[in-house]
């Protein structure tokens, strides 16, 4: 009921902080080239996707905050990531996400 509430504080706070973990995925992500993939792979799919971002995703209604919410961490992927994969399959540390996605 608290995260329906948008006027509450616990809302407004909770929104914010999923806001600052995606621009955090974005940054980690400009990593990629410099740092192992692996390591970007680890700190922001399997830690910061993962274990935060994807429990706040599941828990926001269906709609447009949902949608919003899905597309704005679908955009910090670099394509490269994808390139080499075989159609319908994605990386390892993605699965839990696009299982989401494709419900």
């Amino acid at each position: 009921s608290t995260v329906e509430d948008k006027s509450s504080p616990r809302s407004k706070f909770q929104e914010r902080r999923f806001w600052s973990a995606v621009k955090l995925l974005s940054n980690v992500v400009l990593w990629d080239g410099i740092v192992q993939e692996d390591k970007i792979h680890d700190l922001g799919l399997s830690k910061l996707l993962n274990r935060y971002l994807l429990l706040n995703i599941l828990n926001t209604p269906l709609g447009p905050d949902h949608t919003e919410k899905c597309a704005k961490v679908v955009a910090c992927f670099p394509g490269r990531w994808f390139q080499d994969l075989k159609s319908g399959s994605t990386i390892p540390e993605l699965v839990n996400f696009c299982q989401h996605l494709l419900q």
